[in-house]
């Protein structure tokens, strides 16, 4: 068997069974399924580097989710602080703007 150590959706034990294959899975703390997601939001983003994939994409977002959940921070919460910081901060990334340099 290989290992992983990783965090993974919750229906993936069911689909590697459905295959005939097996698998071991441990079910962890909110506090350590964190640290797991935290490191997942590294893996998803190497995944969408690489092949630029709207599937990616959207899996980042739903890691970018959860860890919000686990950091006590709702959906709603979440965009909202967003929309805040965009008003705050002068919009989003709409215009394309690259800042080249800027003195101190």
């Amino acid at each position: 068997m290989k290992t992983y150590e990783k965090a993974i959706r919750d229906a993936i034990p069911a689909i590697i069974r459905a295959e005939g294959k097996q698998c071991v899975v441990k079910q962890v703390s909110d506090v350590e399924f964190l640290r797991y997601m935290e490191s997942k939001l590294f893996e998803e983003l190497h995944e969408y580097s690489e092949t630029k994939s709207t599937e990616e994409l959207a899996d980042l977002l739903e890691v970018i989710y959860r860890v919000a959940e686990l950091r006590q921070t709702g959906r709603d919460e979440l965009e909202m602080i967003r929309k805040k910081k965009c008003e705050e901060r002068g919009g989003g990334f709409k215009e394309n703007l690259i800042l080249v340099s800027a003195e101190e």
